[in-house]
């Protein structure tokens, strides 16, 4: 089912003003698109223009306050929001500086604590100058951080979030099944990203805003560049890691595939790298932290030499592409029922790399998997 239950947003929002009794504030303060979203159901592309600021208020107690450029009310009006705040934007003297300001001021006390986002993977959407005028209008009104409501809030899914991201990984691997129907031997590799956004969204993805990969002779060394028009040679292996959306919700994981038959090295090398996200997934369980997760597939890797450098090995997911937690050696975060996280273990193979990517859900006493989990056996081209 596409969208949620307005129940859900009723306990979304019960939640966060729960905790924000529990931190002494009065109101939050959200100007980013998944934050917007999460409590209201705001979805658009619209977000891709950075010309207009959108803010949402949350009191106290009571439903948000969308404080919101006119253009984008009739489709806040859809949601189960019913103050919605407009002007005209853009408007280079007072682009929504004035009526936030006023908001802010009606629904909190003087002296209060307004929350907003200010940890780590945040932003603030807004110009600074136009938020150093909101804060200068609060009068004993202070702008603090929000204590980490955000972050834990969505860190952990409700079943129909989980629901929603599972679709995805879904369609991911319907298009990762295919891809042997658009990749051989002398296609261009800027050809095979093109052909597999579109496998995406004939599998059913709403968007493919985030498409990663690489091609070369036993192995990779860089996964984050532009597809170069070089063909696909024999021997080279081939990496895919898609972040396609279905309503709202990204997936995230990659798969590899040999060029003709696979050296004994890269064989070895893929083997061991579903072993390592093996590890990690049968220690995956409420308790367990994120450090221990890395730590499960770096003993892995470290089996063939020196362990990984790629700074982490995977990370939680949902509204975003990547959220938190990170799995690094120094995230304590323990993991909970509801928690996604992607297992990403890479492995350095003759001075290049090959990396594995998976996604899957923490449930009550264990993990499960949400992409269709690969073969130790790379597949051949």
């Amino acid at each position: 089912m596409r969208g949620f239950s307005t129940e859900e947003f009723k306990k979304r929002t019960n939640r966060a003003q729960h905790l924000m009794q529990r931190h002494d504030l009065s109101a939050l303060l959200l100007t980013t698109e998944p934050e917007l979203r999460y409590f209201s159901g705001y979805l658009t592309r619209f977000w891709e223009s950075p010309t207009r600021p959108w803010f949402l208020v949350i009191p106290a107690s009571g439903k948000p306050i969308a404080v919101i450029p006119s253009i984008g009310a009739a489709l806040m009006a859809q949601t189960w929001l019913d103050d919605i705040r407009t002007w005209s934007a853009p408007d280079l003297s007072d682009d929504g500086v004035s009526l936030l300001s006023d908001t802010l001021r009606e629904i909190t006390p003087d002296g209060a604590r307004i929350g907003c986002p200010d940890g780590h993977e945040t932003h603030l959407r807004m110009p600074l100058g136009d938020f150093a005028i909101v804060k200068s209008n609060l009068g004993k009104r202070r702008i603090v951080g929000d204590c980490g409501i955000l972050r834990d809030l969505r860190m952990v899914k409700s079943d129909a979030e989980i629901q929603k991201i599972e679709t995805a990984c879904q369609i991911a691997g319907r298009a990762f099944a295919r891809v042997p129907q658009i990749a051989s031997v002398g296609t261009p590799l800027d050809q095979v990203f093109r052909r597999f956004q579109m496998l995406c969204l004939e599998e059913g993805a709403d968007w493919v805003p985030y498409l990663a990969g690489a091609a070369d002779a036993q192995g990779y060394d860089d996964v984050i560049s532009p597809a170069s028009e070089r063909p696909l040679e024999t021997g080279d292996v081939l990496m895919l890691d898609t972040g396609l959306v279905w309503d709202g919700y990204f997936c995230d994981f990659d798969r590899n595939w040999t060029v003709g038959a696979a050296s004994p090295t890269v064989r070895d090398a893929h083997a061991a790298l579903v072993d390592a996200s093996d590890a990690a997934f049968e220690l995956a369980r409420p308790g367990v932290t994120a450090a221990e997760l890395f730590e499960a597939m770096n003993s892995v890797l470290k089996r063939g030499g020196k362990g990984t450098e790629a700074g982490r090995l995977g990370h939680g997911l949902g509204m975003s592409l990547t959220e938190w937690p990170s799995l690094i050696p120094s995230d304590q975060t323990i993991l909970q029922p509801g928690m996604v996280l992607t297992l990403e273990p890479g492995i350095e193979v003759g001075g290049k790399i090959l990396v594995h990517e998976e996604d899957i859900v923490i449930t009550q006493n264990s993990a499960r998997y949400m992409s269709p989990r690969a073969d130790p056996e790379i597949p051949e081209l």
